[in-house]
């Protein structure tokens, strides 16, 4: 696995912007692009990516705001990061991919997929957002006023970095014991910086309210589209995001499969790694490697 840097150009309120970002990348075979969450990096899936590296090739970024890469002050909407993900992959030169998105990823995914239908040859939607109103109710308080500031004072102490990287493990896993060490460091070193929390609290503003996810942020009557294979994974005790989420979705879904994952939480990839890669892998290769490999 190697850590790499590329600066994709992205069209931000009219003006051209090219955004440093890292990204993990590694293994050879059929492009295979990960996207992780809010407030996380593209260091989450680093326990499931040499696994499937042995059949793809692997593209992890770091979105902007998150991990090494840039922290422009904007606007951290899903259309933004739609438009950086479309630009990441032409720089790259990457025509098309099977896409996997973990809560905010996943719903970039989703808008993705709508938008630029030929690029995405198989979706995987890891407890997404976007499919459906209800959201837990720590993450709906981060999108009331004040809260960038405030959180931009706490976060430069240790001691307020620390809180966040234990309440992000708190809220995100089923049991917060099984938290990565080097995740949970990234996640307490990445809080000591304002611009991290600037960029969290933006994206969730910009996604969400404090009644929810917000109206057009929810993709449930556009699922019918995607005629695509779809995964969708969900963890059984998701405190971020109900697993009837992924019900809802699935029947939506032309091509849907559903894995839920027991005693697991908002991010399967940290915290049920083996089982979330076999099912991961059982469905790109019943999809899309077979797909790649069938005569013509």
């Amino acid at each position: 696995m190697e850590r790499m840097i590329a600066q994709p150009c992205v069209t931000v309120a009219g003006s051209q912007m090219t955004l440093t970002t890292e990204y993990l990348t590694a293994g050879e075979g059929s492009p295979l692009l990960l996207l992780h969450g809010v407030g996380d990096s593209a260091y989450s899936w680093q326990w499931v990516i040499p696994a499937l590296a042995r059949t793809h090739r692997i593209y992890a970024p770091s979105l902007p705001g998150f991990g090494a890469s840039d922290k422009p002050k904007i606007e951290y909407s899903p259309e933004f990061f739609t438009a950086f993900v479309k630009a990441f992959l032409d720089t790259l030169d990457i025509q098309q991919a099977s896409v996997v998105g973990n809560s905010l990823g996943g719903l970039v995914s989703i808008r993705l997929a709508l938008s630029s239908p030929s690029r995405v040859n198989a979706l995987v939607l890891v407890d997404s957002a976007g499919l459906g109103r209800t959201l837990n109710v720590a993450m709906r308080g981060l999108t009331l006023p004040g809260t960038a500031k405030i959180l931009g004072s706490f976060g430069r102490t240790s001691v307020g970095a620390k809180i966040w990287s234990w309440s992000f493990s708190a809220l995100t896993l089923a049991n917060p014991t099984r938290a990565k060490r080097d995740w949970l460091d990234r996640i307490y070193n990445m809080a000591k910086d304002p611009a991290y929390l600037e960029a969290t609290v933006s994206a969730l503003k910009n996604e969400n309210t404090i009644a929810g996810q917000r109206d057009h942020e929810i993709m449930l009557d556009q699922l019918s589209k995607l005629n695509i294979p779809t995964l969708v994974i969900w963890g059984q005790n998701d405190r971020v995001l109900p697993v009837n989420h992924a019900h809802t979705a699935i029947s939506r879904l032309p091509q849907g499969q559903l894995k839920i994952l027991s005693d697991c939480g908002h991010i399967p990839q940290i915290e049920q790694p083996e089982a979330f890669e076999a099912a991961l892998s059982s469905f790109l290769n019943e999809v899309v490697d077979k797909a790649t490999t069938a005569p013509s």
